[in-house]
């Protein structure tokens, strides 16, 4: 179920938009000053790909101005949850997004987030316990197979 607020965890950015992104950090870096706005806009660009690469790497770049802008930490935040769930790190996710909604409970996006968050750990969840229940189902078929030799 997608929820409507949290449309930026299923809506990609398009290559082309994040390339105008990486071309105006890159020629920032170039010259020695990146704006905190180019970075957060590359990094916002990066966690909306459809690459795991580059979404690895706007985590990055939104934990360096998370840590070095105090100013800019409460629009970091639902961003780098975003990211961190994007790559399928639920804790961190939770983390971050949990932080934003101390900050602001009323907001309707971190909670979608949050349900997207809780829906993927459930659903994880149930997989591990599919996995595991199998192992032990062919562990004992196994041992049962080697009782019955050994009975022989």
């Amino acid at each position: 179920m997608t929820l409507p607020y949290a449309a930026d965890a299923e809506t990609p950015l398009k290559e082309d938009e994040i390339e105008v992104l990486r071309r105006q950090y890159h020629h920032q870096l170039e010259s020695n000053h990146v704006t905190v706005q180019t970075k957060f806009n590359y990094a916002w660009g990066l966690v909306k790909s459809t690459k795991r690469e580059e979404q690895a790497e706007g985590v990055r770049l939104l934990t360096d101005i998370f840590r070095d802008a105090p100013e800019r930490r409460r629009e970091c935040l639902y961003y780098l949850a975003l990211g961190h769930y994007k790559l399928g790190n639920y804790v961190e996710a939770r983390r971050y997004n949990e932080q934003l909604l101390h900050k602001e409970p009323r907001n309707m996006q971190a909670a979608s987030l949050m349900s997207l968050i809780d829906d993927r750990v459930a659903k994880e969840g149930y997989v591990g316990i599919a996995i595991v229940g199998g192992a032990i189902a062919v562990g004992g078929l196994l041992l049962g197979t080697l009782f019955k030799k050994a009975r022989r």
